[in-house]
């Protein structure tokens, strides 16, 4: 029987608020259990394993961010939903390391597909991208490399890994320059080179 007061939903966002503590990688459901005061055995009835208790993390997660970034980008198009895209998306990172983190995790396609935030995901991006004028296969690679850019960017900052005394804010609105010509400018594809 479930110990009262818990519920899947209240134990994954313990879990995600955890991750932000300690680390995705070192969410287990005993320390989860630990947080509650609870048995390792009472959170089984809301979870299956540790696996699938991250794969909840992912998917809240998911849904956090896409929703943060969704707001940021309601009536704006092209630069200005470039620029409030990405800086929604920095802010979460930077806010939210465990959860930020979740959002990688290797997902069951299923699961994915089933998923309303990954579907809700590329809308909002894809639907930012049009703006630019890209249709297939130029909207996967735009959103390859501003997925790659801005992850690589936000994973960099948050390990201090930015050592010139350059404003690392100034740095990201330059980046952002780059990527909008980047994007005004893109080599639109005749056929797939692949």
């Amino acid at each position: 029987m479930a110990r009262a007061g818990l519920t899947t939903d209240r134990v994954v966002e313990a879990a995600a608020d955890l991750a932000d503590e300690v680390g995705f990688e070192n969410v287990t459901v005993s320390a989860l259990a630990r947080r509650f005061g609870v048995k390792d055995a009472s959170l089984y009835s809301h979870v299956k394993n540790v696996q699938d208790l991250r794969s909840r993390m992912a998917l809240l997660a998911s849904g956090e961010m896409i929703d943060r970034i969704a707001d940021a980008v309601a009536g704006r198009a092209g630069k200005d939903a470039l620029f409030a895209f990405a800086d929604a998306y920095r802010a979460y990172a930077l806010e939210r390391p465990g959860r930020y983190r979740a959002t990688h995790t290797q997902l069951d396609p299923a699961l994915v597909a089933e998923s309303a935030a990954y579907r809700r995901t590329a809308e909002v991006t894809y639907g930012m991208l049009r703006a630019y004028g890209l249709s297939e296969p130029d909207l996967t690679d735009a959103v390859r490399l501003l997925r790659s850019t801005f992850h690589g960017y936000c994973t960099l900052e948050a390990i201090g890994g930015f050592g010139a005394p350059r404003d690392v804010r100034a740095s990201w609105k330059r980046a952002l320059d780059a990527l909008h010509v980047a994007l005004e400018h893109w080599p639109r594809t005749t056929h797939d080179h692949a």
